[in-house]
């Protein structure tokens, strides 16, 4: 499917889909720095279920992409970031460390967007 056959439902869900990534991965950045963290770093504080919950999260992101019709082999990729995601975020401190560079989110965002053969100012584009 081509960038201009793309129904503007599916726009509406990939606008969607990187608001999410962007809360859980960027949405703050350290001032003076080139740092940026999300609610998974801040989730993945949260002793015992903060990475859990933010897994949870995540995965509405590779449910979107399912329903958009992401083929499996991209959505088993996705999977694969969110689980090393979880796993090595619950790490006691390292964990935060880690949090704050791996950005799972943001990356499987990249993988549906190149699927559709989209980039981010596609979606900025009104249509």
């Amino acid at each position: 499917m081509k960038k201009h056959d793309l129904p503007i439902e599916h726009l509406a869900r990939l606008r969607r889909i990187r608001g999410l990534a962007r809360l859980m991965d960027t949405a703050l950045r350290v001032p003076g720095t080139r740092i940026s963290l999300g609610a998974d770093s801040v989730l993945g504080l949260i002793p015992g279920i903060g990475d859990f919950a933010a897994a949870a999260i995540s995965l509405v992101i590779v449910n979107e992409a399912r329903r958009l019709g992401v083929p499996n082999d991209k959505l088993v990729k996705m999977l694969v970031n969110v689980g090393f995601d979880t796993v090595a975020g619950s790490v006691p401190v390292l964990g935060d460390v880690f949090d704050v560079y791996f950005k799972s989110n943001r990356r499987n965002l990249q993988l549906v967007l190149d699927h559709f053969g989209l980039d981010h100012a596609d979606l900025d584009r009104r249509r």
